[in-house]
């Protein structure tokens, strides 16, 4: 297959009265392969959060050089400090490893079970069971296809409401069926891991009686995105551009308003701009008929990459997937990109705008031609793949 986008996330719930979740996940990727590792450690607060930790660090470290997973066991368990009340130096693991040709791996050790949902519904994986270091492994090789999510909770989740809501917790089955409603839904991962976390949430009454994490691996349908931006630095190119442009397939973004006067003359479509404002620092959008989203150019960009940037850096927090739900130009921008985007095919146009250099225009306003090349990086940054094609 062809080289798969995987959108790999985690948000936690921390432990009532404590300040450090004792729940860890590091997530390594590179241009080879996506690299997930959940270690939950003994107990809660500063303890469980130094133990989860050093074996997250120990795991990721070794496993995304090459390490076996024999070696890097036999390192954890020489490495860990032992408890002195129950003689173990306890932290469980779970290593979920996908290469971009989907191949995958995945290690289990006294962690609740990787659940994966595919096309609606839980497909339990086949194991193989060793012994590494004392400690029972159980192993998992398979093949990721895409809509595919992997989905990695502590045991803050199946034991969510254990002898207050639910008297057994809420369990591995009934946390796979209700996985098979958002992921049925195609929703992103970070929306899929804060309806499970919401209904933990409830299940502990509001005050978590363990730290609760999940994590998901998604592997992304195939997306082609194709946006447009920028005139043409020769005008008798507009055409040519627009054709390129217009001939591609997926969804179709043009952000400026000189662009999408050119695409709307050469189409014969008419531009409609649309009165609404709905944020006044983000100019309004407007409507091209066959065309999925007309916004504004800088200010629009700007705030959009701004929103990728801070996605990258907290993908699972709330308010950032409540501001991906603006009605304005930049949100709806930057939620096509994340959520719907896996191939980023941008139309860049060379010619220079005279007001973006007039010296009396604010500083930001003169970096059109930076824009671009800024939203390709934070797009490849975020694993998607990028095309540049100039005019």
């Amino acid at each position: 297959m062809d080289s798969i986008c995987i959108d790999a996330c985690y948000n936690s719930l921390i432990k009532k009265n404590e300040e450090l979740c004792g729940d860890r996940v590091q997530v390594i990727n590179s241009p080879e392969s996506m690299l997930l590792v959940l270690s939950d450690g003994l107990g809660s607060g500063v303890k469980a959060n130094i133990l989860s930790t050093l074996t997250s660090k120990i795991i990721s470290t070794m496993i995304s050089r090459g390490a076996s997973i024999e070696d890097t066991v036999d390192t954890i368990a020489h490495t860990l400090p032992v408890c002195k009340v129950r003689g173990i130096a306890y932290s469980t693991f779970m290593i979920l490893h996908i290469q971009r040709d989907g191949k995958g791996y995945l290690a289990e050790y006294d962690n609740p079970p990787c659940m994966l949902i595919r096309g609606g519904r839980h497909i339990p994986f086949e194991y193989e069971e060793k012994t590494i270091g004392g400690k029972l492994v159980r192993e998992s090789r398979f093949t990721a296809q895409e809509g595919d999510y992997f989905v990695i909770v502590s045991d803050g989740v199946t034991q969510a409401g254990m002898g207050e809501t639910l008297s057994f917790g809420w369990g591995c089955d009934e946390v796979a069926e209700f996985l098979c409603g958002p992921c049925g839904e195609k929703l992103s991962a970070p929306r899929v891991i804060n309806r499970v976390l919401d209904v933990a949430k409830d299940l502990y009454l509001g005050k978590p009686g363990d730290d609760t994490t999940v994590s998901i691996a998604h592997i992304l349908p195939k997306q082609q995105v194709s946006l447009f931006s920028g005139p043409p630095k020769n005008p008798e190119d507009d055409a040519r551009l627009v054709k390129d442009y217009i001939e591609t397939r997926g969804l179709h973004i043009v952000s400026g308003g000189t662009s999408s006067e050119i695409l709307s003359r050469e189409l014969k479509r008419p531009l409609h701009v649309n009165i609404d404002y709905t944020d006044s620092d983000i100019p309004p959008t407007a409507s091209i008929e066959g065309i999925d989203l007309v916004t504004e150019g800088v200010m629009t960009l700007k705030r959009a990459i701004a929103m990728i940037e801070e996605y990258i850096d907290r993908p699972a927090v709330p308010r950032m997937i409540s501001e991906l739900d603006d009605p304005h130009g930049a949100a709806k921008l930057a939620k096509i990109l994340i959520e719907r985007c896996t191939h980023l095919k941008l139309f860049i146009g060379k010619a220079v705008n005279p007001a973006h250099q007039n010296p009396d225009f604010p500083t930001e306003l003169r970096v059109k031609s930076r824009l671009m090349d800024d939203l390709a990086a934070v797009m490849t940054r975020l694993g998607r793949h990028v095309e540049k094609n100039y005019y």
